[in-house]
C-alpha cells in the first residue's frame, strides 16, 4: 500500500463526499493488507490525546497500518498542539493516519490540524458543497456532460427526489443516463420521468423519517430510524434533515392556522406534488406548539450526541448514554 501517504485530512461541508472518501481509504487498506491492520477512532475515542496515544502504540499487525479518525471537527486547536503536534511530527513507518471532519457552518478544523498534516508530508482534502441555490443549475450542467437535457424543473425535482449531496444527485443522473437511448442529440428527461425513475435514497428515507415524527408514527419512525443506522448514516446528518423538515412543517402549521390555502402553500414546497400533500395533511392533524416542542427536543438530541453542555452542571442526565439510546428515546418523546 505504498501509494497511501502518512496523514490525511479530508474536512467541508459535503458530508456525502467525505463519507464516500472514507470508504474508499478503508476498503483499499482492507483489500491491501490484513484487516486488523485498520483501526478506527470515532465517538468519545476519537480526540487528540487518543490519537497521539494510538499512533505511539506498538502494534503486531503485517504491513501497512491504517488508523482512520471520524468527528476531526471537534478537535480544539491546544488540544492539537499539545497532544497531535509533537506525535505527527514522529509518525511511525508504514503508518497512515486519516482524519475525517464535517464541517457545519463555524464548526471548521483547527487550523493546527491543517499544519500538522501537512508538516507529516500529508495531504489535505477539502470537499465543498454546492450552495442551494446554485445546485440547480449544477445538476443542469452535470446532466449535459452525461448526455441529457434537463430543465430547471426537472433538475429541482431531482434534487427534492434525492437530496442535495452531489455524489447522490450524480448517481441519479447516472442511472437516468444508462436508462436513455443512445443518440447524437442530448436526452430530453422531464420532471415526471425525473420523479418516477429516481430511486429513494437514504436523505429519501431520512425525510420519511422526519415525516414520521411530524405525523406522530412512532412505529414507523423507529424503524425508519434502525434502517439508516444500519447502512452507516450518522446522527448528526439525520438531525439536520430532522430538524430542517420539522421547521418546515411548523412554518406550513402557523400558515394554515393563518387561513392560508393548503394550494397556496403547496406551491412554495420544493418537493415532489405526492410527497407535499402528504406533509399538509399531516401538519394539520398537529399544532405549532407540538412542533417547537419537537424541534427543541431534537436541539437537546443533537447537544447530548455532542457530549452534552460545556459546564457539567448544565448537561441533562442522559447525555453520558449510548447515541442510539438518545435518538430512540427523543423519538418516542416526540411521537407520543
Amino acid at each position: 500500500m505504498s501509494a497511501l501517504k502518512p496523514a490525511y485530512l479530508i474536512h467541508g461541508d459535503d458530508h456525502g463526499a467525505i463519507g464516500e472518501r472514507r470508504a474508499r481509504l478503508r476498503a483499499l487498506a482492507e483489500a491491501e493488507g490484513d484487516a486488523g491492520s485498520v483501526e478506527t477512532l470515532e465517538a468519545q475515542d476519537a480526540t487528540p490525546e487518543s490519537v497521539a496515544l494510538a499512533l505511539a502504540t506498538m502494534t503486531f499487525a503485517i504491513g501497512q497500518r491504517v488508523i482512520i479518525v471520524d468527528g476531526a471537527e471537534r478537535f480544539k486547536e491546544a488540544e492539537v498542539k499539545e497532544h497531535l503536534q509533537p506525535a505527527m511530527a514522529q509518525m511511525p513507518p508504514d503508518t497512515t493516519v486519516a482524519f475525517f471532519a464535517r464541517e457545519e457552518g463555524r464548526s471548521k478544523v483547527a487550523a493546527a490540524l491543517h499544519a500538522a498534516v501537512k508538516a507529516a508530508k500529508g495531504q489535505v482534502v477539502a470537499e465543498t458543497a454546492v450552495k442551494p441555490w446554485e445546485l440547480p443549475g449544477w445538476v443542469r450542467e452535470q446532466a449535459a456532460r452525461r448526455g441529457l437535457s434537463l430543465d430547471v424543473l426537472a433538475a429541482k425535482a431531482l434534487i427534492a427526489q434525492t437530496g442535495e449531496r452531489q455524489q447522490r444527485l450524480l448517481r441519479e443522473l447516472e442511472k437516468l443516463a444508462l436508462q436513455s437511448e443512445p443518440s447524437d442529440q442530448p436526452t430530453k428527461v422531464s420532471a415526471e420521468e425525473v420523479e418516477q425513475s429516481a430511486s429513494r435514497s437514504a436523505v429519501s428515507r431520512a425525510f420519511a423519517l422526519a415525516d414520521a415524527l411530524v405525523g406522530g408514527d412512532a412505529s414507523s419512525s423507529i424503524r425508519a430510524y434502525l434502517r439508516l443506522r444500519s447502512q452507516g448514516e450518522r446522527i448528526s446528518g439525520l438531525l439536520y434533515l430532522m430538524a430542517q423538515r420539522l421547521r418546515e412543517a411548523q412554518a406550513i402549521s402557523l400558515r394554515l392556522q393563518a387561513g392560508e390555502p393548503p394550494a397556496e402553500i403547496k406551491r412554495d414546497l420544493r418537493m415532489p406534488s405526492r410527497a407535499a400533500d402528504r406533509l399538509i395533511a399531516d401538519v394539520a392533524r398537529s399544532d405549532p406548539e407540538r412542533l417547537t416542542a419537537a424541534l427543541c427536543r431534537i436541539a437537546d438530541l443533537e447537544l447530548d450526541t455532542r457530549g452534552g453542555a460545556l459546564l457539567s452542571g448544565s448537561r441533562s442526565s442522559q447525555s453520558s448514554l449510548d447515541e442510539d439510546t438518545l435518538a430512540l428515546r427523543a423519538l418516542l418523546a416526540i411521537t407520543a
